[in-house]
Parts: structure tokens; sequence; C-alpha cells
């Protein structure tokens, strides 16, 4: 399955404009790189910007979280999950849709274009939203819906900028792999592992901390397609589906090591970094030695 094709035109389907990804390097003085699919949306949803004609956006965006307040640096090649580049599929609504098409929208294309199946899905939501769990009910048992706090979903772009509530659609990947203490809902192992996070984009954030309201509540979600790839391929890492096997292919040529060795950690590294810098390189991003 071409995840991106699909994803691009379910959303096309649903009146959504379709926009290219945006530079790695956003012209924007708060963040050091692209981190999310929003960032081109940025001054649309603080109201900066008049809403385009048509309120409703999705993209496949390029982006790096290699510092600053979303930073996957030191987890890359150590979890099965965390990358510094990484592809967000995302959907927007510009105070058009809100919870209620955000949720069925996502249901429809976990459940129907992807095929992952209903009884595998578990949903968190804010420890104040009601709403969404009452929207979710619809779908999911309430047993498989957990309320957490600010730290798992309350999402913002970086220290000040629009935010919000958010909820995110795990899939439990079952027990066979994962026996560790943390392997439940909501615990820090990997069985249950997050493929879609929703944002109720309501607020903006002031420098000083400060919430207002936006002027219209907007609909900003990401999702990681090198995570569905995995999943689609029946793989427990990233680094083991076909995006990768090229990468790897050519560094255990290079190294002549093996992948399934004592240095599969390093490999992941270095894949993931190359990966990184030949995106950055074709953006004609230069580095120096800080």
């Amino acid at each position: 399955m071409d995840i991106r094709n699909e994803f691009l035109q379910f959303f096309q389907n649903k009146g959504h404009e379709i926009y290219p990804s945006m530079p790695l390097v956003p012209n924007d003085a708060t963040l050091l790189f692209t981190n999310a699919g929003m960032v081109q949306f940025k001054d649309i949803f603080t109201g900066i910007v008049p809403r385009p004609s048509i309120p409703r956006a999705a993209s496949s965006q390029l982006c790096m979280r290699a510092g600053g307040k979303h930073n996957d640096l030191e987890n890359v090649g150590y979890t099965a999950r965390h990358h510094t580049l990484f592809e967000m599929l995302g959907n927007f609504s510009f105070g058009d849709y809100f919870k209620e098409e955000a949720i069925l929208f996502a249901w429809e294309f976990v459940t129907k274009n992807l095929g992952f199946k209903p009884k595998d899905l578990y949903i968190s939501v804010h420890e104040k939203d009601d709403e969404a769990v009452k929207l979710w009910e619809k779908f999911v048992p309430v047993d498989r819906i957990k309320k957490m706090g600010d730290k798992d979903n309350f999402w913002q772009m970086g220290d000040s900028g629009p935010c919000g509530p958010c909820s995110e659609i795990y899939i439990d990947q079952g027990e066979k792999h994962f026996k560790g203490s943390e392997d439940y809902f909501g615990g820090e192992g990997d069985r249950f592992l997050e493929i879609w996070n929703l944002v109720f984009m309501q607020y903006e954030r002031s420098n000083d901390g400060v919430l207002s309201p936006l002027p219209k509540p907007s609909i900003d979600t990401g999702m990681g397609l090198e995570r569905v790839q995995a999943l689609l391929e029946h793989k427990l890492n990233n680094f083991d589906s076909s995006l990768f096997a090229s990468l790897m292919a050519e560094i255990s040529e290079l190294t002549s090591l093996d992948y399934a060795s004592e240095f599969q950690p390093s490999f992941r590294v270095v894949a993931d970094h190359a990966r990184a810098v030949a995106f950055l390189l074709a953006q004609g991003v230069h580095f120096n030695k800080e």
C-alpha cells in the first residue's frame, strides 16, 4: 500500500485541499526545525492571516525533531519508534469541523483504509475532555478509553503558540512479544503504540504562559508514516520495515557487519542520521561545527 497517497486521497475526497511539505527549516524564529505538520498553518490557526477559501487541509510533512521542545534525538536507535526525521501525515480544519468529524475521519481511515482491527485499538483523551470520551464511545468500549493529564494529552508546538487538548489512537501489538511490567495501556512499554494524535486546537499560549482562546477552534492531527508502514508489514520496530532496508544493507556492506548483531542500535542511529542529513542537504541546509 502507498500509505501517503492513500491518506491524501482519502482526505481530498473529504473536501480537503492538499498542501505540499514545507521546508525542514521554517521561516519561524521560535523553531529550529519544522517539527509538525501544523507549522505551515500556524498563522492561520492564530488568526494572523485569513482562513483559506477551503478551510480544510491535508499534507504529508517532513519533520525534524533534534532539538527544542520536541526532541527525539537521544531516543533514536534505542526505541522502536523514534526518528530525528520522519514523515507526518496530517489533516487540518481551520474553524470548519471540530472533534466529532475529526474522530469520525480518523476512525474510518484507520479501520477501513488501513485495515486495523477495531478490537486492537485503544484511545487516550485529556482528563477534562468528557466530550471526546462520549464521541469515542460510539466506536470503542469505554474500558479501552483512558483519560490522561497534560503531560500526555495536551499538545503545543513550542513554549508559545497554538495548543490544545488531544486524543491519541493506540494499537495493541499483542502480548506475545511484550511481557514487561510497563506493557499495559498507559504504561511506558512498547506493546501499545500510538499511531495518530488528534489535537483539538483551542488556545494560543503567550510567551508568559497565558492561554487565550483561538478565534475559531480548529483541528490539527499527526500520524507517523514510518510507524504505520512497520505495522502494516507486521514489524515491531520501524527500522525493520522496508523503508530502511536499503540503508541497512548499505551500512552492512560498508562496515562488513551484520545488522542483526550487537551493533543493531548503532546501525539504526547511523541510518536515521544519514537519512536526516540527506534530506537537509537536499533542501540546501548548511552545517557549522556547532
